[in-house]
């Protein structure tokens, strides 16, 4: 029997500040190890990063991830229903200024889907461009249906079929735990930090839904991470979120 998830709490909401800045860190750290906590602390808390000298793309995807919560903060307390648009939105949100030439000089744009083929994960998994807009309309009817009593499951459904899908030229992956914890907060479940040194079990978890259609794995995985986020964790006992975070900061 499958654990059930933790719900949304008064006192997990008074910790969603600290867990946006751990979030962004590690949601944009595993698909960018330039990232680091301290940099995504500072950006969180100025806005702006002192002496950095490294590659700006790196600068513009944790700003990116800081207006995209400000942005659906109102989102989450009307209990707003994702739509395409409102996908395109979040994803256009997360990658302006990003796209590298290569995606620019092929016609790619931020908030666009794909005009080309592009895949993910060993077995390419990936939509044709012209199936993405339909594909994606139907996952959302699957996960929105009034016969959906498992929202959690639901979640990471939507989560595992959207990178299946893989609807743009860039950031998929950040689009979709995003959109995956905005679909938790909206249903009352807490949100997730997927950790970035646990990023092959969760490869490996996605890879089974794209080749199996087995959504077992992730959810276990999704799951486990919850608990690491908010409750405890294998190395760390007992020591919640809020302790967490002042331990990230001293590394």
């Amino acid at each position: 029997m499958r654990r059930t998830p933790l719900l949304l709490t008064e006192d997990i909401e008074g910790r969603l500040a600290r867990f946006c800045v751990l979030f962004a860190y590690h949601s944009g750290k595993i698909e960018n190890d330039q990232i680091t906590f301290p940099m995504t602390r500072e950006i969180f808390a100025s806005g702006r990063v002192s002496n950095y000298t490294g590659d700006l793309r790196t600068l513009h995807e944790i700003e990116n991830q800081k207006r995209c919560f400000l942005s659906l903060r109102p989102y989450v307390e009307k209990k707003r229903m994702m739509d395409v648009a409102f996908i395109r939105q979040v994803q256009r949100t997360l990658t302006e200024g990003t796209y590298d030439a290569s995606r620019l000089e092929r016609g790619e744009r931020p908030g666009e889907f794909k005009r080309h083929r592009y895949v993910a994960g060993i077995h390419g998994a990936g939509a044709a461009p012209k199936e993405v807009a339909e594909r994606l309309e139907k996952l959302l009817e699957s996960v929105h249906a009034a016969s959906v009593t498992d929202h959690f499951l639901a979640g990471v459904y939507f989560h595992a079929a959207f990178e299946n899908i893989h609807p743009f030229a860039d950031g998929n992956g950040r689009s979709g735990r995003l959109l995956m914890n905005y679909y938790f907060l909206i249903h009352g479940i807490a949100p997730v930090i997927v950790y970035e040194d646990e990023k092959e079990a969760y490869y490996r978890a996605l890879e089974a839904y794209d080749v199996y259609g087995d959504l077992d794995m992730l959810a276990d995985h999704i799951l486990t991470q919850q608990e690491r986020t908010w409750v405890r964790t294998k190395n760390r006992r007992n020591r919640r979120l809020s302790t967490f975070v002042t331990e990230v900061a001293d590394e």
